[in-house]
């Protein structure tokens, strides 16, 4: 248990991502600036991640939290022209850039995402306006709040045991759209009224037609690829029969399999992926 009285040291707090940002505080030209185009995030022609001042003094600027305590902000471009650096999708940013940073861009992208698409009352239709110091807008003439909403989504390392002595297998599976050629696990949205648990079982159910048990949550992460506000819960299990095989569903998967957890596939999920994170755990917990 953490002593309540030792408080953490003032670089202690501001050491990695925090969201947010004073609401009082103008941007500096050495604040972290994240561009957006379309959906892809910009960096310098080098790769490296650009500053306020690289940008036009007239840019407008959306807080999107502080990284080590400097200030980072997001900006909506329609072209190129105001900052002609390199154009890189967040997959590409993620696999070379420190976690915290990947986190950051995936925040900015999410949040410039989502302004571009809730501009108008989906009530009465009126303009939309920012709500001060908050992801968030409010109809000005009949007040409907409208924050921007996360998106769940689970996925589930499923374990069963060896034959004949061998270590634990993994379920994997490929799924028909996104990168086809990789060896995923079975992952879904989270229906409303829904809870993570029973939205697993479910999906799972659906999915390769298994029931589990001994479900564990393990992490999440958000995830800027499938789109604004995505977050990605996962969990281990263990198949309830130890001998049932998988079957596709035939529309969102094309392949299921059990693999040993020292014989998995070379095609897996990437290294920044909470899908990776999760098939490495369960490979380490298996092999000890």
């Amino acid at each position: 248990m953490t002593d309540p009285s030792v408080q953490p040291s003032p670089a202690e707090q501001r050491a990695g991502f925090l969201p947010g940002v004073d609401p009082d505080r103008l941007p500096a030209p050495t604040d972290i600036a994240l561009p957006v185009l379309g959906a892809k995030l910009l960096t310098t022609a080098d790769g490296a991640v650009a500053r306020v001042g690289d940008l036009p003094a007239d840019t407008l600027w959306t807080p999107v939290g502080t990284l080590d305590g400097v200030p980072a902000w997001a900006t909506d471009l329609t072209t190129a022209d105001a900052f002609p650096g390199r154009a890189r999708r967040w997959t590409s940013l993620a696999a070379e850039v420190p976690e915290p940073l990947a986190t950051l861009a995936g925040r900015a992208l999410a949040v410039t995402t989502w302004r571009r698409t809730h501009r108008w009352c989906g009530a009465c239709r009126a303009e939309l306006t920012d709500q001060p110091g908050e992801i968030s807008r409010r109809c000005p003439d009949c007040g409907m709040y409208v924050p921007m909403q996360l998106s769940v989504a689970v996925l589930t390392a499923i374990t069963r045991p060896g034959r004949a002595g061998r270590p634990d297998e993994l379920l994997l599976v490929r799924h028909a759209t996104g990168p086809t050629n990789l060896w995923a696990l079975v992952a879904g949205f989270v229906e409303a009224g829904e809870t993570l648990e029973a939205a697993v079982r479910r999906e799972i159910g659906e999915e390769v037609g298994l029931t589990v048990d001994g479900l564990a949550y393990h992490g999440s992460q958000p995830w800027a690829i499938s789109g604004p506000g995505v977050l990605l819960a996962g969990f281990t299990a263990r198949a309830a029969d130890r001998h049932a095989e998988p079957v596709v569903d035939g529309r969102e998967l094309t392949e299921a399999r059990w693999f040993g957890l020292d014989a998995l596939p070379a095609e897996l999920p990437p290294a920044y992926s909470i899908s990776r994170w999760l098939i490495d755990a369960t490979v380490t917990a298996g092999l000890r």
